[in-house]
């Protein structure tokens, strides 16, 4: 088994024109704009051409506004100075795209098996990019990154039942988890179910074990 390395962080549309679009931020500056000089375009005449700049810092990634016309949001709120960028962040660029933040620490502490890394199975995913595919049809739009978490955590985890402990462990972050509840857990599992059904209807890949957790079958 090989642990995964060389992490970078990772934009997903979320929503506009670009929806499922992955970016990553391997760079220390990435202007975002109108420009097709930008790093990342945005072909929309509500983006300024240069409408916003992600930074690395010795801290990690801030975004800042460049005074753009109609405004970068951050988790519903505007941007008015350089803000430190955590996982999981939403930030949406004018009215014309939400994008989330996927940083380096999105990455979930866990050898892949085998079968995941050669990607058996009706279900693939790439941990890189935030992908998920079923029977080679995407899910789009993306996930959200407690969904691929725990997703992902199943399918590392091809051979065994992954206790609800655990799942807590890995989803939720070490202060948010004090406060998880088993209805929190459910309605995690129900919406991931949901969502995997949207592509394949005809089988339920995640199983749960009453009384212990949750498993992955996912037929090859």
């Amino acid at each position: 088994m090989n642990e995964r390395t060389n992490q970078v962080p990772v934009l997903v549309a979320q929503t506009g024109i670009l929806i499922g679009a992955r970016w990553t931020i391997d760079k220390e500056v990435i202007y975002i704009g109108r420009s097709p000089e930008c790093d990342y375009v945005i072909d929309d005449r509500q983006v300024s051409r240069r409408h916003a700049v992600i930074i690395r810092t010795g801290n990690g990634y801030v975004i800042e506004d460049l005074d753009s016309k109609n405004g970068t949001f951050l988790n519903g709120a505007t941007v008015k100075t350089p803000t430190l960028l955590q996982d999981g962040d939403i930030i949406q660029v004018a009215l014309a795209v939400k994008v989330m933040f996927l940083g380096t620490d999105a990455t979930i502490p866990l050898s892949i098996s085998e079968a995941a890394q050669m990607g058996l199975g009706r279900l693939r995913m790439d941990d890189q990019a935030y992908r998920v595919w079923i029977k080679d049809i995407e899910i789009d739009p993306p996930l959200s990154l407690p969904q691929f978490r725990l997703l992902y955590l199943l399918y590392c985890n091809p051979e065994r039942v992954v206790p609800r402990q655990e799942v807590i462990e890995v989803v939720w972050s070490e202060s948010e988890a004090e406060g998880v509840s088993e209805q929190a857990i459910d309605a995690l599992i129900r919406r991931l179910r949901e969502r995997i059904a949207e592509v394949d209807p005809s089988h339920n890949y995640v199983i749960t074990v009453r009384g212990h957790g949750f498993r992955l079958d996912n037929p090859i």
